[in-house]
């Protein structure tokens, strides 16, 4: 798709890992980076639009379950209507999945529509979605077997978010189980099945904004060697991101230990080569040797601290890995990626007992900076596109801060960002380009998605 070429002027813009002034930014006609000049002259500004703060370059949200926003705040109970005492991942899991079998393709486009304006807003400018809901409700196959994947396809489109559409296999409930549970049918794929559903997507949301795909294996307990290695050897073919569920619990480990002799992480290093397509969702439970194996791969790792604190995964081993990773929402707690981050830095302060753990970790002066830097550089990864960072050749994502709101009012230049991820109100975002074209703002949208979104909460909680 071609787009007007247009210019930018920025009084600060992130480049290269620090704040550059007076910047003017050029986008060419397919939507990308063409041209930055720092320290641009007056003359040289003449006809740029110019932007009303410092500029950011658009982060990836790496792991999305769009339909898990219906459930976000609903799940926060102990016994009663809630989850039953002694609550855990699993018992959650149970109520997720009651939600999932009930979702219809036109629920899910009004769910994942509001949710990607949300992250929109956010500053989230493209989003990964790990997505198995493939079959109809009683988890026989849709008349049409791409229904469920266009839903989401629609929904990013209305929206203007960029989308990594990552079809999931999902074979069986657990290591040494033949088959699926009856509430997990809906579920239900082969690698023949989740490669045809690529295809048949590429052919028909190829000509798409901003739209590409990848391909996604649930879990290690979810699918057998043979289906992963066959996925995994497509997937290198046509050069797709792959992603994986993994070592998040450790009553996923206990079970994997007990069916392989192996953990998780352990099995897939020594079973599958893994390269810098891999991107690894959680490893919570990786110990410092498998995360070294991981970095020395070239496999990324997906982080989504949110989520893991929500269902008591553990706390990522953040300063014993060092390697490739990107942020992710995952069950949509929070739709923020400064408090992704915010909580990330913290679990690890907290479990240390130290400060500005990310600032040595990535050799910064920044704690901020190296976060916002490694979640940037994780996405190029998560989606094998050339996104995150204000370069030339690079889509133009990014948004403009608002640099008046009261976390950020007053706040030196330098600090700008520091204060961002870390001072809390949020500071709201004035606004947010996807390849050189501004979006509303989720307030514009909000009246004509959150009809259709509460409309379609009413029906599943009511």
């Amino acid at each position: 798709m071609k787009y007007k070429a247009r210019s930018f002027f920025a009084a600060q813009a992130w480049i290269d890992s620090a704040w550059a002034p007076e910047v003017l930014l050029s986008v060419d006609g397919d939507g990308n980076w063409c041209d930055i000049q720092t320290h641009a002259a007056l003359p040289d500004r003449s006809g740029a639009t110019v932007l009303r703060g410092p500029v950011l370059p658009g982060l990836v949200n790496a792991h999305s379950h769009a339909f898990q926003r219906a459930m976000a705040g609903l799940t926060e109970r102990a016994g009663g209507s809630g989850a039953a005492v002694g609550d855990n991942f699993w018992s959650w899991r149970d109520r997720m999945y009651a939600v999932a079998r009930r979702i219809r393709p036109d629920q899910l486009e009004a769910i994942a529509a509001f949710l990607y304006a949300e992250l929109l807003a956010a500053g989230y400018t493209q989003v990964c979605e790990f997505h198995y809901l493939h079959n109809a409700a009683d988890g026989q196959p849709h008349a049409d077997p791409l229904e469920m994947s266009l839903a989401l396809v629609r929904a990013a489109q209305t929206v203007g978010i960029g989308l990594t559409l990552l079809p999931a296999l999902y074979m069986r409930s657990g290591f040494t189980a033949t088959g699926l549970r009856e509430d997990q049918r809906r579920f239900a794929s082969t690698p023949d099945s989740v490669l045809r559903l690529i295809e048949d997507l590429r052919a028909q949301a190829g000509a798409c904004s901003n739209v590409n795909l990848g391909v996604a294996v649930h879990s290690l307990r979810a699918v057998d060697l043979a289906a992963i290695q066959e996925v995994a050897a497509v997937a290198a073919g046509h050069a797709l991101p792959i992603h994986i569920h993994i070592a998040e619990q450790m009553q996923e480990v206990q079970d994997c230990i007990a069916a392989t002799g192996q953990r998780p992480i352990e099995y897939l290093l020594a079973h599958v080569p893994l390269d810098a397509r891999w991107n690894l969702v959680h490893a919570t439970q990786g110990t410092a040797a498998e995360l070294q194996a991981v970095r020395a791969s070239g496999a990324a790792i997906v982080i989504c601290p949110s989520t893991e604190a929500n269902l008591g995964d553990g706390v990522f081993d953040f300063s014993g890995y060092g390697g490739n990773w990107s942020i992710g929402s995952d069950s949509h707690v929070t739709r923020s990626w400064t408090e992704e981050l915010r909580l990330l830095e913290y679990s690890q302060r907290l479990t240390q007992h130290r400060r500005n753990v990310a600032a040595r970790a990535g050799d910064s002066a920044s704690s901020a900076a190296a976060l916002l830097q490694a979640a940037l550089a994780g996405g190029r990864s998560a989606t094998s596109l050339p996104l995150g960072a204000i370069q030339v050749g690079h889509r133009a994502d990014f948004s403009v801060l608002d640099d008046q709101s009261s976390a950020l009012l007053g706040v030196p230049a330098d600090h700008l960002l520091d204060a961002l991820v870390f001072s809390s109100p949020q500071a709201p975002i004035a606004e947010v380009f996807v390849a050189g074209r501004p979006m509303p703002s989720a307030l514009e949208r909000r009246p004509q998605l959150g009809h259709d979104f509460v409309r379609t909460m009413k029906a599943l909680w009511t």
